[in-house]
């Protein structure tokens, strides 16, 4: 039996983390939980998985939870709260689902108590790849990837030779706008931008899938978790989003990972490596299957995919400077006080002035993250 911790239990991960679990009551017991505040959902999730404690990070909402659950179970309040669940001992795996780079902080913790982290959050490794896989190795930690696309290029990736790969291909749908001129983007509404075609998401990945900067993110992301150079990463774009990934080696043949687009999937494979398990989940029907299409993707019409090329080329604290400006500019958006098509140009801008460091400590990312993000309020304000 298994003890899970899931970081992010409301939110999209989180909830599909739980319907895998119930699937394996006799080896997966849920322990602890954390929200931000949603303490309504969350009061579910303990009715009916019964952890032994929770985190609010919301010191007000984990005071009402508190009252509510009269002592049942622990309740953990703020950034402090959250790292006290974490160094539970009773952890066997935490699930790292918390969304951007709130989730830098409490998967460090994880790495230091030596857990084994299914990380769903990939802005971890976008801004501080290089002293996250260094700690990995000094503290004896476990990363295994939960993103459909990592989770399969791992799967192609075992039994083989690290120096016979040529290339990884990261696969992408292509997004809601994937037929629309970059014209019209200046029309594009929120609710537009959140109707993803094939996956069901919280709101800001979905934006982030609507501009490709999160297949950005995730080349930054597969750079780190595979030790490949940004030049060995493509990204194509499959808009049926039954090929999750691929791998091309050196003697011509490629490995391809195909499911159906179910997060489930590789949520339960992350939790059962290096086995699998059987699953209720759908299957693909190739009879039915009328095409499978591929399309390199339009960097000019996809500023933000670039733009991530850019900032893993630069190095140091620049993918920080380039999370932390998107993830203003994608809550400028969703607030409706900047148009879908001003996301790049604040993102370029902020990468242009905002200073990056070589080889930068923790500090130093953490001082790109707070320039980047008041540069780009900034220049928000102004629009």
């Amino acid at each position: 039996m298994k003890n899970i911790c899931i970081l992010g239990s409301t939110g999209s991960i989180g909830r599909n983390s739980l319907e895998v679990i119930a699937n394996f009551p006799g080896e997966f017991r849920v322990t602890y939980l954390s929200t931000n505040q949603n303490i309504e959902l969350l009061q579910k999730q303990i009715q009916r998985f019964g952890p032994r404690g929770v985190a609010v990070q919301d010191k007000s909402s984990a005071a009402a939870l508190k009252q509510v659950t009269n002592g049942a179970l622990s309740v953990y309040a703020g950034e402090q709260g959250l790292e006290e669940l974490i160094d539970r001992e009773d952890i066997d795996i935490v699930i790292s689902s918390l969304v951007g780079f709130a989730g830098l902080k409490p998967t460090l913790r994880a790495i230091k108590r030596g857990k084994t982290i299914a990380l769903a959050n990939k802005e971890t490794l976008v801004v501080a790849g290089e002293i996250i896989t260094r700690m990995i190795k000094e503290h004896g930690a476990t990363l295994i990837p939960v993103d459909s696309e990592h989770s399969a290029i791992l799967q192609c990736l075992l039994g083989e030779d690290p120096a016979s790969i040529a290339k990884l291909i990261l696969t992408a749908s292509g997004g809601p706008f994937l037929g629309l001129q970059k014209s019209e983007f200046s029309r594009v509404t929120v609710e537009e931008a959140l109707r993803h075609p094939k996956w069901r998401m919280g709101n800001k990945i979905s934006i982030d899938s609507a501009t490709l900067m999160n297949k950005g993110l995730e080349v930054i992301e597969a750079h780190w978790l595979f030790h490949l150079p940004p030049e060995k990463i493509e990204v194509l774009i499959h808009p049926q989003s039954i090929i999750h990934s691929m791998v091309e080696f050196v003697d011509g043949s490629v490995k391809a990972q195909l499911g159906m687009p179910d997060m489930k999937i590789p949520i339960q494979y992350a939790l059962t490596y290096p086995a699998r398990a059987a699953s209720v989940y759908g299957r693909v029907n190739f009879s039915d299957l009328k095409e499978m299409t591929f399309l390199k993707p339009d960097f000019a019409k996809f500023e933000c995919l670039g733009l991530a090329y850019e900032a893993i080329k630069r190095g140091g604290t620049a993918p920080a400077v380039l999370n932390a400006a998107n993830e203003i500019a994608v809550d400028l958006f969703l607030q409706k006080k900047i148009g879908f098509d001003r996301i790049p140009g604040l993102i370029r801008d902020a990468m242009q002035h905002v200073p990056v460091t070589d080889s930068p400590s923790l500090d130093d990312i953490f001082l790109a993250d707070r320039s980047a993000r008041e540069f780009a309020l900034g220049l928000g304000r102004r629009v």
